[in-house]
């Protein structure tokens, strides 16, 4: 897995903290004088940089976070129906309170299970015809969909334990 170095803080003290993008090489603003080379980048998010003086600075760069992102009826089948990975959808609605609760573990196991399962939310305000489609009486209720088929449904805002079991099962 790789990850993106986003920003680098370099402390100097003589001059504000310095943002950078992520090059084969690096020029701070501040001062002509200082370069920094990548001299690797691991998987770990480690980074090992290389000034022109022969110092080396090593920083931890953090891993994005995975986004669970909404589904609509136009996006159903091509995202849900027809992926390839097992697909976790959590049906919800702004106003329902366990969905709320339940909301952050999703966000977890989609980090969690990132490149093995994808994760969606439906708003079932929003597009009711896929709630009705698969007999959605209760908020929040999460689908496991594998090969396009309707695995397993969790009704509630039940543990993370619950729903990691539930998941294990189709990986």
């Amino acid at each position: 897995m790789a990850g993106v170095l986003e920003t680098l803080t370099v402390p100097r003290a003589s001059s504000p903290i310095t943002r950078l993008s992520l090059r084969r090489s690096f020029f701070l603003p501040e001062s002509r004088a200082s370069k920094l080379s990548i001299g690797s980048f691991r998987s770990s998010g480690s980074v090992r940089l290389t000034s022109k003086h022969g110092r080396r600075i090593v920083c931890e760069a953090q891993e994005a976070a995975v986004e669970v992102l909404p589904v609509t009826d136009g996006s159903w089948q091509s995202l849900v129906l027809n992926s390839k990975l097992p697909v976790l959808v959590e049906f919800w609605a702004p106003w329902c309170g366990p969905c709320r609760m339940i909301h952050p573990i999703i966000d977890e196991l989609a980090n969690e299970f990132a490149g093995k399962l994808i994760c969606y939310k439906v708003n079932t305000d929003e597009s009711p015809s896929i709630a009705t489609q698969y007999g959605i009486r209760s908020i929040p209720t999460v689908i496991i969909f594998k090969d396009g088929e309707k695995k397993e449904a969790v009704i509630g805002a039940v543990p993370k334990t619950t729903l990691s079991t539930s998941i294990e099962k189709f990986l």
